[in-house]
């Protein structure tokens, strides 16, 4: 059985072995798929943990097979070098199937299929993101939808789904909500 760091260590091979700017490939699931996407063992306080440790910040994206807003997400956002870039840098992207029944572990240990857990936080539509604080403490005491530090439901236009990764990386939400942020950078 692979441990966490034999993992870890195969997913920055890859992120050293392909170049930003690759091309998405659609899965056997329907989805697209990046190599440089998190490959986990569906355990989320741990992937946090792995993130925060890589100094990197972790995500949920939500997609759907047939999807077309997914699509776009993979083949204009993040087809782009300089959005791919950045995310690849800064964050752990885990890919879920909000249809799908793979186990996920959240920060509480329930243990829920991958379409359970999307309920359990109220994930309506794909594309969906959710970003996660660098720590999972005290996110178990938490409503679901309030360990998030931000959601993207839906797909905004590009320039604007980089930004919101900025406003992540750069904790703005510490200090207000994106808007305000957004309106102050312009």
């Amino acid at each position: 059985m692979p441990t966490r760091r034999s993992v870890l260590i195969a997913g920055l091979a890859a992120a050293v072995a392909s170049p930003a700017g690759a091309r998405a490939r659609l899965g056997e699931d329907g989805l697209y798929h990046f190599d440089w996407y998190l490959e986990s063992f569906l355990d989320i306080a741990d992937d946090i943990a792995a993130a925060s440790a890589a100094g990197k910040r972790f995500v949920i994206l939500w997609g759907l097979k047939g999807c077309p807003a997914c699509r776009r997400l993979h083949e204009v956002h993040l087809a782009d070098p300089q959005t791919e870039a950045f995310i690849r840098a800064n964050f752990e992207v885990l890919h879920l199937n909000i249809l799908g029944q793979r186990p996920v572990t959240d920060v509480d240990g329930a243990k829920l299929g991958e379409k359970a857990f999307a309920a359990r936080y109220g994930i309506l539509g794909t594309p969906s993101l959710q970003f996660f604080p660098e720590t999972a403490e005290g996110l178990a005491a938490k409503a679901p939808a309030a360990r998030e530090v931000l959601r993207i439901p839906g797909l905004p236009e590009p320039a604007a789904f980089l930004q919101m990764f900025k406003f992540v990386r750069e904790k703005a939400y510490e200090r207000g909500d994106f808007a305000q942020w957004a309106a102050g950078r312009s």
